[in-house]
């Protein structure tokens, strides 16, 4: 046998067919959590504040715009047509007002936690990374001239990041456990505006957690828009019915303006993580905050 015929097998980390196999699964998750941790290290990311919300909102003036696009078109439609149409739209033009005040909100967060005294940065507003709230969120942190954080995910319809995730903590999982363990690990706040399945799921996976007592921290939860939750959920029909207790219901607190959030994002943010010592039974500093990049 001629020895020199004889090619070098790949490195196992360079084996791309074995890094995308069923064996290779553990080597993909584990990526998914130590690729992002290196990268908060090395950004100075102390901790986050979190919002959801849907991917389908609009700006108010990409809505309005939409809106007299369909109807300068009028005559090109069938009556039935447009009127469905038109009245997705004007829907549209209503709900772009958790955009913008997504986007205010935000604005004032950041523009507050950029001025706190520390040698890493403090409750960075965090997406899932796509458009709508997401999309508000990242854009009125970026005007604050923050840092600004996108935890994408790779869908088959393509969600792409929007363009106002700060570039270094763009992200993008493949894994929905890995991409919400970095939603909740770094969070000291939530803010959950109007949506869908998702925005349901995390919002509940997080109720969940803090009712149980698994977080060790305290986490301050913002329902945003007292119309659309109390139309959607009836909270006091499960505390009536037993399925949770009525302190339960001291889990979270609903808000009507940017101004309400802030203030109580800012006196909870204050009170309970930026005091010399932990003020929440069983909190401990995150060890990425404890860590030298």
């Amino acid at each position: 046998m001629n020895e020199s015929n004889v090619k070098r097998a790949p490195l196992a980390y360079e084996n791309e067919p074995f890094l995308n196999s069923p064996d290779g699964r553990i080597l993909r998750i584990l990526s998914e959590y130590m690729e992002p941790l290196a990268r908060f290290r090395r950004e100075q990311i102390q901790d986050t504040v979190v919002f959801f919300g849907s991917a389908r909102f609009h700006s108010r003036s990409s809505a309005e715009d939409k809106l007299a696009e369909l109807e300068s078109s009028a005559l090109q439609r069938s009556d039935s047509q447009f009127e469905t149409c038109r009245k997705q739209a004007i829907a549209a033009v209503d709900m772009a007002r958790y955009y913008e005040d997504a986007r205010r909100l935000a604005f004032l967060l950041s523009e507050w936690s950029i001025q706190i005294p520390a040698r890493r940065r403090r409750f960075v507003v965090t997406t899932g990374g796509g458009p709508g709230i997401m999309e508000a969120a990242n854009l009125g942190a970026q005007e604050a001239g923050a840092k600004t954080i996108g935890l994408n995910i790779a869908l088959p319809f393509e969600q792409m990041p929007n363009p106002h995730i700060t570039p270094s903590l763009n992200f993008e999982f493949h894994y929905f456990f890995m991409r919400k363990f970095w939603f909740a690990y770094l969070s000291k706040a939530l803010v959950i505006f109007p949506g869908g399945f998702g925005t349901m799921d995390e919002f509940f996976e997080i109720l969940t957690l803090a009712q149980t007592q698994k977080l060790a921290k305290k986490i301050l939860v913002v329902v945003y828009g007292s119309e659309y939750w109390n139309r959607l959920i009836n909270f006091q029909t499960m505390v009536d019915a037993g399925t949770i207790s009525p302190d339960d219901l001291e889990l979270f607190k609903i808000v009507d303006s940017p101004e309400e959030g802030f203030e109580f994002l800012r006196d909870g943010l204050t009170k309970y993580h930026l005091g010399p010592e932990p003020k929440h039974k069983g909190e401990r500093v995150p060890e990425i905050a404890k860590t030298n990049p």
